[in-house]
């Protein structure tokens, strides 16, 4: 099954706990690290976006969303996990299609509003089935210069 249920609320960490670089890394379920859970800025739902991309040829492949859980997953298991705004869920990408996203690293941008997801992907990273959810959807623009 690809969801995976939301889990229990992990106890919080207290003043004393060691954080990673402190010799202690991130566990699946716990919290995210102080410092990354207060750089994040997530909107009204508690999401942030997560942009996906290729980490050998820089290829976007694909938006979706995460939250502070979703982060850790991703950032402790090797796989990508989002959270479905519309089924108010987790999913691991590729647990039922197979097209695995394998992290490579994982960035916040300068704004703490966006993640960047760089991993190997396999196979498509839509869910149409193309490679990238960008595909044959390019808009006609009218071009600048390059300077």
């Amino acid at each position: 099954m690809s969801e995976q249920p939301a889990p229990s609320p992990a106890p919080a960490r207290t003043a004393d706990a060691p954080f990673p670089g402190d010799g202690e890394s991130l566990l699946p379920g716990g919290p995210l690290p102080a410092e990354i859970a207060s750089a994040l800025k997530r909107d009204g739902a508690g999401l942030v976006a997560a942009i996906v991309q290729q980490f050998d040829t820089n290829e976007v492949l694909m938006l979706g969303w995460m939250d502070d859980e979703a982060l850790n997953r991703t950032m402790t298991t090797g796989r990508v996990t989002f959270y479905s705004r519309s089924r108010q869920e987790y999913w691991r990408k590729g647990d039922t299609s197979g097209h695995v996203q394998w992290v490579k690293s994982v960035a916040l941008d300068c704004d703490g509003d966006a993640l960047l997801v760089r991993v190997d992907q396999v196979g498509a990273a839509c869910h149409t089935g193309t490679r990238t959810c960008f595909d044959g959807r390019a808009f006609d623009v009218v071009a600048g210069p390059a300077n």
